[in-house]
């Protein structure tokens, strides 16, 4: 298999870039590669000094087609659904790019606890990284809440103020009616 992997690896280091035709001429096509179909086109009849095309001689071996440099089977996995048939001496794993944060982290936790590499990350540093986001998402949640009773009691302070300014102040000489009105009041009672 690594004997595989090698002789994978020096056909990858000959093949040729395949780009293609008149690319250098015209700057709106991009480098895909595409068949020539020309009638007269050089390349298309391969004469010599000119691009070389897709052929079967530049593939590699069958057996290892479509592994990872490590020699692992590369397996997308997008839920933990798929981590279960999966043996960590033979498969390798990459998280779709469209699973979210909180799965993400689940699916590696379940990884690491399976002992399953994964391909194009390192999950110790994800796991941390996906803590810290969720850490700091809810510090900030409970900041904001903070913030909104804060903003609630000085709204009731602010109530409670305006309240008192609605009585109405009273002059001098209305103090001293109401004081006399008191006394009256009570002298009335004690008699």
């Amino acid at each position: 298999m690594e004997n595989l992997l090698q002789v994978r690896k020096l056909a990858k280091a000959k093949r040729p870039e395949f780009i293609r035709q008149d690319i250098p001429k015209r700057m709106k096509l991009k480098l895909k590669w595409r068949k020539p179909k020309g009638a007269h086109s050089k390349i298309r009849h391969n004469m010599r000094g000119r691009r070389k095309m897709p052929t079967v001689g530049y593939r590699g071996p069958t057996e290892v087609r479509g592994m990872h440099d490590s020699g692992l089977h590369i397996i997308n996995v997008s839920n933990i659904g798929q981590l279960k048939n999966l043996d960590a001496k033979k498969d390798g794993i990459i998280v779709s790019s469209a699973v979210g944060k909180k799965k993400r982290l689940v699916i590696f936790q379940k990884a690491k606890e399976m002992q399953l590499q994964v391909l194009n990350l390192n999950i110790d540093e994800q796991i941390s990284k996906i803590n810290d986001f969720v850490s700091a998402k809810k510090k900030q949640k409970e900041d904001s809440k903070k913030k909104e009773e804060k903003k609630k009691a000085e709204e009731k302070k602010k109530e409670k103020v305006e309240e008192k300014k609605d009585v109405p102040q009273l002059t001098d000489e209305q103090k001293k009616e109401a004081e006399k009105k008191e006394m009256d009041k009570v002298l009335t009672q004690k008699a």
